[in-house]
């Protein structure tokens, strides 16, 4: 059984990402994926600065998400959107759990996003992805992104596309992830890349 890390880019206690990864993880395990869900708030994580990383090191709970990330092969990422970008909270998790010797090989990545806008956090998903395809994770090519109009069941359209609707392609796209995870297709193993220090 394929092993998924879920977590959010938001550590709002009302979070409409948390939400829609919630329900996303359901359609995961439904696809025969074994899901563990985490919230990076749990994660005391000092914003990343190499002068403190060479005095104390890595920090324990950096230490702890790095443990998790090993033990799973993919990733499912709900990513809000901050003034076009992902949220600071995810990048420094994405910082600290690089360090020192970057990503292990071979991970996989699905991203789901929900946004007040017209796009439904799309710029948070495209900025996501740069950083993990340099950090040697393979991000899927199908992604979920739920507008506001959406949000309201109206589907900004003559045909409505409601909650019910949103749900099933979630499931469907995590399908994907699933069968995209455990294939042995070595296309998708890339070289670990290294996050250096600025």
């Amino acid at each position: 059984m394929i092993k998924i890390l879920a977590l959010s880019g938001s550590s709002r206690r009302d979070s409409l990402n948390q939400k829609l990864l919630d329900r996303a993880v359901l359609g995961a395990r439904e696809a025969g994926a074994e899901v563990t869900p985490i919230r990076l708030s749990d994660f005391a994580l000092p914003i990343y600065d190499a002068d403190w990383e060479a005095e104390h090191g890595v920090p324990e709970d950096a230490e702890r998400l790095k443990a998790l990330l090993a033990g799973h092969r993919g990733l499912l990422i709900a990513t809000p959107e901050h003034n076009g970008g992902y949220t600071a909270l995810l990048k420094n998790a994405l910082d600290w759990m690089s360090r020192p010797n970057g990503f292990p090989s071979g991970k996989v990545a699905a991203l789901i996003s929900a946004s007040p806008g017209l796009l439904g956090g799309v710029k948070s998903q495209l900025s996501l992805q740069i950083v993990l395809t340099k950090l040697g994770v393979h991000v899927i090519p199908d992604s979920f992104a739920l507008p506001e109009r959406r949000q309201r069941g109206d589907g900004g359209s003559p045909h409505r596309r409601g909650p019910d609707r949103d749900a099933r392609q979630i499931r469907w796209i995590q399908s994907r992830a699933v069968g995209r995870v455990t294939s042995d297709d070595r296309h998708y193993l890339g070289v670990d890349a290294k996050f250096s220090p600025r």
